[in-house]
């Protein structure tokens, strides 16, 4: 049955083993597949890990030869503690990369603080974590650690050069909107929507006042769409304006920028009405319909990566500090959330899903041997 665990073999054999050889008792990928194993059935710390492994160890050796038995606990946490984080994400990306598709695809770049992992008794603050999230294909394509949300414009332009970006739309969140990382975008063969907040006061005072009076826009053609959305006693009307971005100034600052945007969404709850307007730049071409549903996509990374990350997979919770385990059981959270989401044969919610994988091997090893 070792073609059920084919990804771990194919894609994660190369990756480095921290130990000395001598204390080498365990294979790397008995380990990571336990790890793995736990994580999607809900298994959270490290003890429960070792307990998860020695009631499942028969079923286990159907998949990895575990040579000298179950590993403790301790060597899980040590060996976690010491990998290599990029290393280990260098082979996340590669598997992901043959579970995606390539062409269109809109991917937000967003960051995420792993509360879980500060320690403020030995002074360790929590890790923050830049991700790129398919949109369509509901797939985390690659992640890296940030010591402060503030260094993610250093963080972004490192992480669209290690995953493929080419033909695909980049939304980012004011943070983002840097030149150098449109500049990065563009050399990648990609186009980018970048939120545009009070970071760039003067672009975005310019965008307001252009924005401010359509009627002005004579010869200037425009695009407008609209989008309504209602359920359970709330109505929410998006209005979505593009912009030639021969208007503004400062265009002539950001490579290959084509438009500029303001969505206007209009929320009424319980007869109370709220009003929002947000404004961005982008490469793509004027088309207010296409553009708004770019921005919706870009919305989904809260509820479709980060809210189940905190709610199915109980991420800020996890107080799991030591070395680099946080960063590395980031990525093993993201693995199994791929699995999970990628597993289109029961339509049910990520907990039940890690739930049915806990009580259900059948379902467990159609998880894991998916398209891998």
């Amino acid at each position: 049955m070792t073609n059920q665990v084919h990804f771990i073999e194919k894609y994660f054999n190369s990756l480095p083993d921290p130990r000395v050889e001598r204390t080498r008792h365990h294979e790397l990928t008995d380990i990571l597949f336990i790890v793995i194993c736990a994580t999607l059935c809900g298994i959270e710390g490290w003890e429960e890990m070792e307990d998860f492994a020695c009631q499942r160890e028969e079923w286990l050796r159907t998949f990895i030869p575990l040579k000298n038995g179950v590993p403790s606990h301790d060597t899980l946490r040590r060996v976690f503690s010491l990998l290599n984080p990029d290393e280990f994400q260098s082979c996340f990306i590669q598997w992901v990369d043959g579970l995606r598709s390539k062409n269109g695809q809109v991917i937000a770049i967003d960051g995420k603080t792993v509360r879980g992992s500060k320690n403020e008794g030995k002074d360790i603050k929590a890790i923050h974590m830049v991700s790129a999230w398919a949109c369509d294909n509901q797939l985390v394509l690659g992640q890296l650690k940030v010591d402060v949300k503030s260094n993610e414009i250093v963080a972004i332009p490192k992480l669209l050069d290690i995953i493929f970006i080419e033909g695909s739309v980049i939304t980012i969140d004011a943070m983002g909107c840097q030149k150098s990382i449109a500049d990065k975008i563009i050399e990648n063969k990609a186009d980018y929507l970048l939120a545009v907040k009070d970071n760039h006061k003067l672009l975005l005072n310019e965008i307001k006042e252009i924005f401010s009076d359509l009627s002005n826009i004579d010869e200037t053609p425009y695009c407008h769409a609209v989008k309504v959305n209602g359920g359970h006693g709330r109505v929410e009307k998006r209005s979505c304006y593009v912009l030639n971005s021969d208007l503004i100034s400062q265009s002539i600052a950001w490579k290959n920028i084509k438009s500029i945007v303001m969505l206007e969404s209009t929320r009424v709850i319980k007869d109370k009405t709220q009003t929002e307007k947000r404004f961005y730049i982008s490469s793509l071409e004027p088309d207010a319909t296409y553009i708004e549903s770019i921005i919706r996509s870009h919305w989904g990374v809260e509820n479709n990566l980060h809210w189940c990350l905190d709610v199915a997979f109980n991420e800020d919770k996890c107080p799991i500090y030591k070395g680099h385990s946080p960063e590395n059981l980031s990525t093993v959270r993201r693995i199994a959330l791929n699995l999970l989401k990628h597993d289109n044969t029961k339509k049910i919610g990520l907990a039940r899903k890690r739930r049915m994988a806990l009580v259900d091997t059948e379902y467990m090893e159609q998880v894991l041997c998916q398209n891998n």
